[in-house]
């Protein structure tokens, strides 16, 4: 698999339409909702106020985008004539996952930045102010692969931030992560890793560090960790679950998960239920 879909095998995203046409007034969401949100902004003007960071005045088409939950607040008035097509978004395995924790709390980004999303743009406008049958069905597939080329968007983009993402983006690190991503289970080596990509054990520990914020080792742990996480939620056996990332037995993946979480597995699973 390529280094993106690798990733989504793991987490897929899901997405589901709420709002598409007209909007006036005000639109709050918390911070302690479960799903993250995709705003687009079609046509006319919306105030945008993201967390507590400054208020946004957007007059151009543009994407919004929350990975997350993360509190943020919508406002139009009817002057405005504000179109917006909105629907919320939920990756596999929870908010907490990999790859949502990956990405930045928020994006805002014109859409005439977005040229390779201009087909899919244009077909999700489309349904959204149409009105043909099972048009809400069609859209939430549409958001889900706008989302995916948003993905590959950012991974195509060398300014980013320490972590998986800018992982994915450099062209050697992005090897090693992806054999880390499709075989968690294996025991790989920083010495193992580093021959794939053609790197000292010396060069690839340090260029993997600084690009992606954690040592490989720490990184694998953590990438086990989040895919356990998933499984829990699934509910499938902590035995099983050991075995499938890579540890001999529930206890060893116990102590991974505390030093990761702060809580065991059960302790963990408790939580989210």
């Amino acid at each position: 698999m390529d280094r993106l879909s690798t990733l989504l095998s793991h987490f897929g995203v899901n997405a589901g339409t709420f709002h598409s046409g007209t909007f006036c007034g005000i639109s709050a969401y918390g911070g302690d909702q479960v799903c993250g949100h995709v705003h687009l902004l079609q046509a006319g003007q919306v105030l945008l106020k993201p967390g507590n960071d400054p208020e946004l005045t957007l007059s151009e088409p543009t994407l919004i985008f929350f990975p997350r939950p993360f509190a943020h607040r919508l406002f139009a008035d009817e002057a405005m004539n504000t179109q917006l097509v909105c629907a919320s978004l939920t990756f596999d395995g929870g908010a907490g996952n990999a790859l949502a924790a990956a990405l930045p709390d928020y994006l805002v980004l014109k859409l005439a930045d977005l040229p390779e999303m201009a087909s899919t743009l244009e077909w999700l406008f489309k349904e959204a102010f149409d009105g043909h049958c099972g048009r809400e069905a069609v859209m939430d597939r549409l958001f889900e692969l706008l989302v995916i080329l948003l993905l590959r968007h950012l991974i195509s983009s060398r300014n980013q931030q320490p972590g998986m993402m800018a992982g994915l983006a450099d062209p050697k690190i992005s090897r090693a992560l992806s054999l880390m991503h499709d075989q968690p289970a294996k025991a790989w080596s920083v010495a193992e890793l580093a021959a794939t990509v053609h790197l000292s054990r010396a060069g690839f520990a340090e260029h993997f560090r600084r690009v992606v914020g954690q040592t490989p080792v720490d990184y694998l742990v953590s990438w086990r960790v989040s895919l356990a996480q998933k499984r829990l939620r699934e509910g499938r056996p902590i035995a099983l679950i050991a075995e499938e990332v890579g540890y001999e037995s529930p206890s060893a993946l116990a102590r991974a998960f505390r030093r990761k979480t702060g809580l065991s597995p059960r302790e963990w699973k408790a939580g989210t239920s």
